[in-house]
């Protein structure tokens, strides 16, 4: 029978280091979020050129910092006509890092270790949905391009 020792038990992580990646994380998003608000994207070239968009390829996060920008000035509209797909999402992510942020301070670990986990049928959902959502925004005359 094995006994646990001090050298096999689990380590006790303190409540400031499990927090330090979501609170580092949500403050890195936020000042991002601050810098979108304050310089706007919707300049041509002021945030640099998506390489894929010169090509006239729009990507699914192409029309982002746009649809941040507009979210920061509280219109939905022009959000959506960025990047319908961020701000559909936006909410979704939000959730994810609060329920992150929550359980590191209440010491739970629901991903084995990992930030944010999502079930299998959930990531697979996430990807058909962001398939359809490349596709259709490509599409001649399409209302999904930025």
């Amino acid at each position: 029978m094995a006994t646990v020792t001090a050298a096999t038990a689990p380590a006790r992580v303190s409540r400031r280091e499990r927090m330090t990646a979501p609170v580092a994380t949500i403050a890195g998003l936020t000042a991002a979020t601050v810098a979108l608000h304050v310089r706007d994207p919707h300049v041509s070239g002021s945030w640099g050129y998506c390489p894929l968009s010169l090509l006239g390829v729009y990507c699914p996060g192409c029309g982002g910092l746009r649809a941040v920008n507009d979210l920061t000035h509280g219109d939905l509209a022009g959000a959506a006509s960025s990047n319908l797909l961020l701000l559909l999402l936006a909410p979704v992510a939000v959730f994810l890092l609060a329920r992150w942020a929550v359980d590191a301070w209440h010491g739970r670990d629901r991903g084995r270790g990992r930030a944010i986990v999502l079930a299998p049928p959930a990531l697979a959902v996430f990807a058909v949905v962001t398939l359809v959502f490349v596709v259709a925004r490509n599409l001649p005359g399409s209302w999904l391009a930025p």
